[in-house]
């Protein structure tokens, strides 16, 4: 597997000849961006690579459609050109109401869909969706659905990549993680908080992705989306700190990404 980290929580995953695009983001920085209920955010740093350098794309994975640090305004626009989407029950509403986007599967965490393979020789993908609680508890009508993705090769049962999406570590998280078997996992963390909200957090810090970690046990632990945008206040050096302090096992599966550069994992 190769993986290519754009910038934010998008990265571009090779995995047998497939090309999946985990939550496109390709804005330039400066803009803000409104999170709704009067929170908002300025996004810091741009894409490491424009649409036209990612390439074509079989796949694209949206954890969720409606805050623009993981899906923007050129990264719907790019979706336009994707073999298949799959997203959350209402983003794939919304999504599918652009005419120019298609075709848009929509899960509910637990549901699973099996994306027929794009090209002869390569295997069909099933893609499950995993838990997301997107902030403190009760919190879900304010900031909407997302879900993570685990995708396995149709008929195995050991998931070769799991993208876990924008989340805090909660109950259902962890009992989702110990079911699963994976090789290579996309973790989000941050540690996203607003003004606003005070010490209310909306996705992982640190230490919560090193539990996580320990959890799922996976081979590679890939880390993103824990910088580019104001809204990160644990941000990269806490997930260093937490990572740095953590059991060698635990630092031996982590693995940090640069920006435009093509990992084997």
């Amino acid at each position: 597997m190769r993986l290519t980290r754009i910038g934010g929580p998008t990265v571009l995953v090779e995995l047998d000849g497939w090309r999946v695009l985990v939550d496109p983001t390709f804005d330039a920085p400066g803009r803000r961006y409104d999170f709704g209920w009067g929170t908002s955010s300025r996004k810091t740093i741009g894409p490491a690579l424009g649409p036209d350098e990612v390439g074509p794309v079989d796949l694209v994975l949206v954890s969720h459609d409606h805050h623009a640090d993981n899906l923007d305004d050129r990264g719907r626009t790019f979706l336009r050109e994707a073999g298949r989407v799959v997203t959350t029950r209402g983003g794939a509403r919304r999504l599918g109401a652009e005419s120019s986007v298609g075709p848009v599967d929509g899960l509910r965490a637990g549901e699973h869909v099996t994306v027929a393979a794009p090209r002869a020789g390569l295997p069909d993908l099933e893609v499950t969706a995993t838990p997301c609680r997107h902030g403190p508890p009760l919190s879900r009508p304010i900031v909407g659905e997302v879900v993570g993705f685990a995708v396995r090769r149709a008929g195995e049962a050991r998931v070769a990549l799991w993208a876990s999406g924008d989340t805090v570590l909660y109950a259902g998280l962890r009992r989702a993680v110990r079911s699963l078997d994976v090789d290579v996992a996309i973790v989000n963390v941050g540690g996203v908080r607003f003004g606003l909200t005070g010490p209310l957090r909306y996705t992982m810090d640190g230490r919560e992705a090193v539990e996580l970690i320990a959890l799922a046990a996976p081979r590679v632990a890939a880390l993103a989306h824990y910088d580019g945008w104001s809204h990160f206040r644990d941000g990269e050096a806490g997930l260093r700190r937490a990572v740095d302090g953590a059991r060698p096992e635990i630092r031996d599966r982590a693995r940090w990404l640069v920006d435009g550069v093509a990992v084997e994992v």
